[in-house]
């Protein structure tokens, strides 16, 4: 069952995921070497705008940081199980769920491959509108963030279909 729905569109899913996680891991080399050659001071300041470097270990948005190994080695575990179901659900789905899973799938693979080469993941967008900063993330965030608005907007949107084609039955 699951192998006769890889087939359909399994080329642009997979590509996809595929250019999300390449413009991702592109945008972290190339800030990575920005913050070797200018010696870790800020790439980029602006007015609400700063571009620098900074080593996540936590998950998103820099939660749940651990100092201690066996706890980051958990904690990488779960995410690995989460991205296994999502990858399941994924295949599973249609429309625009399946793109916004897509979106999700895509992104945390890019964050999950630095977790493991990295032990950390590096975040440098730094969005702020005066003393308030907003948590700084990265292109992965970012498609996981939007992926995750287009699921709970279709929740909202498939939640009121079923209640209305219930009302007429």
């Amino acid at each position: 069952m699951i192998f006769n729905k890889l087939n359909k569109n399994f080329i642009i899913n997979l590509s996809i995921v595929f250019f999300i996680f390449l413009l991702d891991r592109l945008s972290k080399i190339y800030v990575i070497y920005l913050d070797e050659k200018l010696y870790g001071t800020e790439i980029l300041s602006s007015k609400f705008l700063n571009i620098h470097l900074f080593w996540n270990q936590g998950i998103a948005f820099g939660l749940f940081s651990f100092e201690k190994t066996h706890l980051y080695n958990l904690l990488t575990a779960v995410i690995i199980i989460i991205i296994f179901l999502i990858g399941i659900i994924t295949i599973n789905s249609s429309g625009i769920k399946k793109y916004a899973l897509l979106m999700i799938f895509g992104g945390a693979i890019g964050n999950l491959y630095d977790r493991i080469i990295f032990k950390a993941v590096p975040d440098f967008i730094d969005l702020h509108f005066g003393n308030f900063h907003w948590f700084i993330f990265n292109f992965a965030d970012v498609f996981i963030s939007v992926g995750v608005f287009f699921m709970i907007l279709y929740e909202f949107i498939g939640n009121n279909k079923s209640k209305r084609e219930d009302e007429k039955n």
